[in-house]
This record gives C-alpha cells, structure tokens and sequence, in this order.
C-alpha cells in the first residue's frame, strides 16, 4: 500500500515540471526566435513478483506479475522548428529560412548562437544585438550609409551619398549543428555550444544545409497556443488524479488501521 503513496508522488512531480515547461513556452510566445520546449519522462524500475516463464504445476505462465515504481523526468527537448516569419521592413531585422544561427561575441570572448535576428548599430556603427554583443564576423555600417541590403546568402552592402554603385561591407555567417537540441540556453535569446551539440560548421547562408536570409522579417517563437492549452488540461488533470489517488491510498491505510478497533 504505500508502494502507491511514492509511485503517486512521482507523477505529480512528473506533471509539475510538465506545466513549468509549459508556462515557459506560453510566457515566450512574443519572443523573437524562441524555440519551444517539450518534457520527456520514462518510467521507472519493476518490482517482479512473478516473472513470465516461471514454471508451475500447471505448466509455464504466459504473463508475470510485475508492479512499476512511477515515472521520472529525463529530459526536456527543445524542438526547432521554423517559427512563422513576420515582416517588419526594417533593414537589420534578419529571419533565417531554414536551419542555421546568428553567431556572436559574448563579453567573455567566446561565441553565442542565436535565432534573433533583431539587430541594431551601436555608436561606432557595429551591428549589434540589442543587448550589444556584436554580430560574428563584425559588420560596420558606415555613418552615411543611405541604404543597407542584405541578400538571402548573406552579403551586406550599403549606398553613400555621391555614389550609386552599392559598396559591399561582408557577408553574415551562420552556423549549424549535428544536435542543436544539445544546445545550451542562456537567456537573452542566446545558446551556447556543449559537449552534446557538437562544434559549430559555420559557411555563407545557403550553404552546407545552412537557410537563407530574408531582411526586413523576424522569426517569431514556433510555440502553438492551442497545443500547449491541450498538453496544460491534460497535465493538470493527470496531476489531480495522480493526488486522488493518494488520498485514496491514505484512505485505504485508514481503514487497515481501524481493523482492530
């Protein structure tokens, strides 16, 4: 009986973590390039009281007794599909088509990855995020630049006063990976690599399975709203039953205790 109070347990933490994860999504549902998460959970070891095969009198038994121990979290896999593109028709706003990330360079020196491509022109005409860590490579945007085009394989170029030829500044890298769920996530709409996503292969957009560019676009979140009310109802009434049922086994000890009286 009291096998039930801890399997029971089990799956309320289960179905809690389940609806944190969930909360998140709903909460970032606005954010630029936010890729949705999804709870995995496996069942935990078997208590065998028979196993199948066993011998009797009556010859071998087709099935076994066995009684599981409840469920644990072991993952919580986020899922990078295309979000929907929205235009916007502003110059820096950047949407990758495809796979692939933006690369740039943290206050550490190292290198973070994202899916926004929200970019801004700091006071020395760096192309920034809009937390100021600068695009890798490093784009600079001449002060009196009338235009700004970037292509779908990335090139950057510019219009001067005096001159009607485009002068071209670079060419915006992104970088792909073997595993990008094994990705780490910062915050700020930034990943980090880690020993399970592998290392970074890096080219033009459009290139070596990496998307394209579309400017004047952002990638909005890939979070379904309807999905994640269906998976919120369902865990919450899998959490309530999973309470019912140690009331009831509480119940049950009640009754046991009682016998005697």
């Amino acid at each position: 009986m009291m096998r039930a109070l801890t399997i029971a347990s089990t799956g309320m933490t289960a179905q809690q973590l389940q609806v944190e994860v969930i909360a998140n999504n709903l909460a970032n549902m606005s954010t630029v390039g936010f890729k949705k998460s999804t709870g995995e959970f496996q069942d935990l070891f078997y208590q065998t009281f028979k196993a199948a095969g066993t011998v009797t009198e009556g010859g071998a038994l087709p099935v076994g007794i066995q009684v599981g121990s409840g469920v644990r979290p072991v993952a919580v896999h986020r899922r990078f599909g295309q979000g929907e593109v929205q235009q916007t028709q502003n110059p820096l706003d950047l949407a990758v088509e495809g796979e692939g990330f933006f690369q740039v360079t943290l206050p550490d020196g190292s290198t973070g990855y994202t899916r926004s491509g929200s970019l801004k022109i700091d006071a020395e005409g760096k192309v920034v995020t809009p937390d100021g860590y600068a695009l890798v490579p490093n784009i600079t945007i001449p002060s009196d630049a009338k235009t700004i085009t970037i292509s779908t394989g990335g090139d950057v170029s510019v219009v001067q006063p005096g001159n009607t030829t485009p002068t071209q500044l670079g060419v915006i890298e992104l970088a792909r990976f073997t595993n990008p769920a094994g990705l780490n996530s910062m915050g700020k709409n930034l990943y980090e690599t880690s020993a399970a996503s592998g290392e970074p292969i890096t080219a033009a957009p459009g290139q070596t399975g990496l998307g394209t560019i579309l400017q004047g676009a952002l990638e909005g979140s890939n979070v379904n709203i309807a999905e994640e009310m269906v998976n919120m109802i369902i865990a919450q009434r899998a959490y309530e039953v999973n309470a019912k049922a140690i009331q009831t086994t509480d119940e049950m000890l009640g009754m046991v205790n009682n016998l005697k009286r």
